[in-house]
């Protein structure tokens, strides 16, 4: 938390001491506080009793106010809708934990653009209102000329009207005070100035403080403040104006701050009719409250996002969506596991409770997780738009977690196994050098989703001659081959085939007079100048499985096209890597950064020559392209490895057999740089581009031209998928960390895997934000194609499944230590509750959060002002449990139908489920006591609220499109 500690040391702790302080000597002064990290860390390390009972009596009388409540202020644009709620859930656990207390309203004032998830999502937590700022200039200008800047937003079409919510976007000023003076050259309203790093000034005299209020520039600074205030007035419907006061690190001094702004507000108040203004400080809660009394009609605002996001002409921060894409892939990985220890942990606990692991410590490792895969949900986190030193600590603390839950895992298949503890080591808690080497060793696979799953896992061996067995003794399906890693090491392929929330064991056994395993034979073919292509006849070979045929073409070793078996259907389809080549110097014009994109040109060719080696055996063909800058470089600077898969009889294939899964390796890259893979197909698609918001819903991305920037404005993010298509067929790419993506013409996506930087804006050099990254990338695309009706059939699935690939650990076990299974194991040789839903739902959340919170509203308060909620260890006995449909109305003819969910059968595998409450997103409310604002509009006419749904008594639940549904269980004997 090395960040963290220096901020603290810096500001963040003075903010909550001194504004405690503050608010207490009086009763007019209000504050908002928005992020939890900081803010738990001030309450667990810095406040003194006296302060804690101050927080509670300042939330009592409204005069501080949580806003968001999540641990962070999530990015909108780059990351997973599963983490934003983890983030989320995780703060508001804290704070309902700890002060009975439940945010209603967003400040979601800093993320770069808006994604159309996000109303949605505090909808589902219970908000009543939502808040945003960083939209595009020009539309910004148009809605506040307007008075559009208020709307209600129904963010998800399928849920619409049910899951609306009121939406404010801050004016021009954004969430930051207007700091200049007409009557003077110091800035206003920042009494306390600047914060300096890493240290507070020993004279205590910040950068930037604001000219003190006295009486001879009272009326002067009332005057700049009214004018203000009636200059943002003409923006809005109502004549309530909210005016934000404090910016980025500010109130780290709250007594200059709060006795400056008293003087005024006073005088304001005093010449009001002079003015025509009255003014008190207000939280963001109290300006809802106001404008929702005025019982306006509002307009509707549809599914439509706010992305991608450009504050002027040449300046679209559209570079961040694959800035830093080390962390964005490490993230997700860390955020996968984190979902599969979750739910490998809950059965643990359900099913053995007298188990020898410790519940409290194995509670605190996965902990660890959660609190590392939510602090780099922030805005200027897995964004990539933070300086080394802030990127190394979220990196050492995703690894530190990852760690832990690996660890944990391990242990609880020992214990489950009975394995006497002499030593072993599950090596996957040790990503490198763990190769299987002479002796027999274990495979453990887990498959952390809620459907049967068949694929294939990679494991690092030693030599060509293996053989896989499972528990039974059988043979199980493998191929093995050199690396493309290392030509010492070879990878082994072992095809798995796991039921729901279960694990398997495989045995490999090296030198093995059986040899099991198939070898993958390489050919390799000559390098190809493919600047000379068009002058030799085309040679095409075919790489084939039971969906597709993918031909490449030998006088370039290009890929040339793949025809979708079923229907025939052949599409052209070319890649080549392309480099944006940009400027890092401001005096010569818009730059690129962390955040933004500033091509001056169009892409440009990287290679001029490509190798070729063609791997392939009963199980796998591997395609390895190789990209050099001309046929007779030494290195190549980009390389692809495509692999198509030939699924055996008997094994149920779909997902695998209709996946091209390519991985990438890019880098380093020059200065300068900014690596795009471009496919270029003959389909006519009219520029017309798919990306999704969030892995959560799908938005529509027309090519739209502009005055300046075309290229950046008409980049989207792609967290999870992105398509193009014409009338018949669609080419989806599906990835496992966030990328920018663009359709610069007809037929094509590109996705941007790379960037590599250095400028020399002040404001960059001061916050060490060059993105002087030098790293080798090697994110991995899976390419689906097919009609529109089959790709819909297998995208969503396929997502998750790339997701949430299985876990893979393995650990030798020395000769007389034969793991000994409990005979029911060993018939069906899989181990886990096998818990599986319909094809169109997906088990979101299998948990035990450990709060200690009552559910019973009323309780908890009641323990709360009693001070008796710190009691006890955490609660193992109630279990998180979420659920969501995949599909959008209208979708599907069979997929996107409502669900019917027997609760009680489906966790049958885990225990006896005796209680389920029907919670809000974040697990605080109630479903049937929480009840939202609803506001006015021309569709519903009337003012009031929303109730919600209630769930039915007998444990089953209708799950409707789109649905995300949040339930608190309890088992027998828990």
């Amino acid at each position: 938390l090395f960040f963290f500690q220096e901020s603290m040391h810096a500001y963040a702790a003075n903010v909550y001491t001194t504004v405690m302080e503050e608010l207490m000597k009086g009763k007019q002064r209000k504050f908002i506080a928005v992020e939890q990290e900081f803010f738990r860390l001030w309450w667990d390390g810095v406040a003194t009793d006296t302060q804690k009972q101050q927080v509670h009596q300042l939330l009592q009388e409204g005069r501080l106010e949580f806003v968001i409540g999540g641990q962070v202020m999530h990015d909108e644009a780059v990351t997973l809708i599963d983490d934003q709620i983890l983030q989320l859930t995780e703060g508001h656990g804290f704070l309902y934990e700890t002060f009975g207390f439940r945010p209603q309203f967003s400040w979601h004032v800093d993320p770069f653009g808006a994604s159309a998830t996000t109303p949605t999502l505090f909808a589902l937590a219970g908000f009543n209102a939502h808040l945003i700022s960083r939209i595009d200039y020009d539309l910004k200008a148009d809605m506040q000329k307007n008075k559009k800047l208020q709307f209600v937003w129904q963010g998800s079409p399928s849920l619409s009207e049910r899951q609306e919510i009121f939406t404010h976007v801050m004016d021009q000023y954004s969430y930051c005070t207007p700091s200049q003076l007409p009557f003077s050259n110091r800035s206003a309203f920042y009494w306390n100035g600047f914060a300096t790093f890493p240290d507070p000034p020993k004279d205590g005299v910040y950068p930037n403080m604001s000219l003190p209020v006295t009486d001879t520039n009272l009326h002067q600074y009332a005057q700049t403040m009214v004018a203000n205030i009636k200059e943002r007035a003409a923006w809005f419907r109502t004549s309530d104006v909210l005016w934000p006061w404090g910016c980025d690190k500010q109130f780290f001094n709250a007594s200059v701050q709060y006795s400056n702004m008293d003087l005024l507000l006073d005088y304001i108040n005093e010449h009001s009719g002079e003015f025509g203004v009255t003014v008190q400080y207000a939280t963001v809660g109290d300006y809802f409250q106001a404008v929702y009394g005025r019982n306006l009609t509002w307009e509707i605002r549809n599914s439509q996002d706010f992305l991608p996001y450009s504050t002027e002409p040449f300046q679209a921060w559209t570079g961040f969506y694959t800035s830093r894409s080390t962390l964005k892939g490490i993230a997700r990985r860390a955020s996968s596991l984190l979902y599969a220890g979750e739910s490998f942990f809950t059965q643990y606990v359900l099913k053995h409770p007298a188990g020898s692991i410790c519940k409290c410590k194995a509670l605190k490792q996965l902990q660890s997780l959660r609190w590392a895969v939510s602090e780099v949900q922030h805005h200027d986190g897995i964004t990539g738009t933070e300086s080394p030193k802030v990127r190394d600590m979220y990196l050492t603390n995703l690894m530190y977690g990852v760690f832990n839950v690996k660890k944990l895992m391990a242990s609880i298949i020992f214990d489950m196994n009975d394995v006497k503890k002499n030593g072993e080591v599950y090596s996957s808690v040790y990503p490198k050098g763990s190769e299987i080497s002479e002796v027999e060793q274990y495979v453990v696979v887990y498959n952390p989703l809620a459907w049967n799953i068949t694929t294939f896992v990679t494991v690092s061996v030693g030599n060509l001659a293996m053989s896989v067995y499972d528990e039974l003794g059988h043979p199980v399906p493998a191929q093995v081959q050199t690396s493309v890693e290392s030509p010492s090491t070879y990878d082994l392929y072992i095809l798995v085939e796991i039921s729901g929330l279960s694990y398997r064991k495989y045995s490999v056994k090296p030198l093995d007079s059986k040899q099991s395993a198939v070898i993958g034979r390489s050919i390799k073919y000559k390098r190809r100048d493919i600047t000379r292509a068009g002058q030799q006849s085309r040679q095409l070979f075919p790489v084939v499985n039971n969906c597709y045929q993918v031909l490449f073409d030998q006088s370039t070793n290009l890929m040339h096209s793949i025809t979708e078996r079923e229907t025939n259907q052949t599409v052209q389809l070319t890649q080549e890597f392309l480099e944006y080549h940009v400027n890092g110097d401001t005096t010569k014009g818009p730059i690129s950064d962390n955040y933004l994109f500033g091509p001056n040109a169009s892409a440009v060719p990287v290679s001029k020559a490509v190798g070729l080696e063609v791997v392939s055996g009963a199980l796998m063909t591997e395609i390895r392209q190789y990209f050099y800058s001309n046929v007779t470089s030494q290195d190549y600077l980009y390389a692809v490895y495509t692999r198509i898969y030939i699924v055996p009889e008997g094994y149920d294939g779909k997902l695998l057999c209709h996946r091209i899964e390519q991985e990438y390796s890019v880098g380093p890259l020059e200065l300068n740089r900014e690596a795009v893979l471009r496919t270029s197909t003959n389909l006519n698609t009219k520029q017309l581009l798919y990306t999704d918001n969030n892995g959560y819903q799908m938005q529509k991305r027309p090519f739209k031209a502009y005055v300046n920037n075309t290229v950046a404005r008409n980049y989207y993010p792609m967290v999870q998928t992105a398509y193009i298509e014409d009338d018949t067929t669609r080419l989806m790419l599906l990835a496992e960390r966030a990328h920018g993506v663009s359709s610069q013409g007809n037929g094509q996506v590109e996705v941007m895997l790379h960037r590599r930087l250095w400028n020399n804006l002040e404001w960059n050099v001061n916050n060490n934000l060059t993105l002087n990254d030098s790293s080798v990338v090697r994110p991995v695309i899976w390419l689906i194609l097919g009609t529109k009706a089959a790709t819909n059939i297998l995208y969503r699935t396929s997502g998750l499944a790339l997701e949430h690939r299985p876990v893979v650990m393995f650990g030798a076990l020395s000769g007389g230590d034969k793991p000994k299974l409990p005979g029911q194991l060993q018939q069906n040789s899989v181990h886990g509750s096998s818990v599986t839903v319909p094809p169109n739902l997906h088990l979101q959340t299998l948990s035990i959060p450990g709060w200690r919170y009552s559910s019973n509203h009323t309780e908890q308060i009641h323990s709360i002002r009693m001070g008796k909620q710190k009691e006890g260890d955490a609660d193992f006995s109630r279990v998180l449990l979420r659920i969501r449909h995949l599909y959008e109305v209208g979708e599907d003819p069979v997929l996107s139908q409502p669900v019917m969910v027997d609760l009680k059968s489906l966790l049958k595998g885990l225990g006896s489920v005796t209680a389920v409450e029907e919670r809000s997103l974040t697990g605080t409310w109630d479903v049937n006591t929480l009840k939202r604002w609803k506001w006015k509009t021309a569709q519903y006419p009337g003012k009031g609220f929303f109730n919600s749904t209630k769930t039915s008594e007998n444990f089953t639940v209708t799950v409707h499109p789109k649905e995300i549904r949040t339930f608190f269980v309890y088992f027998q004997g828990q």
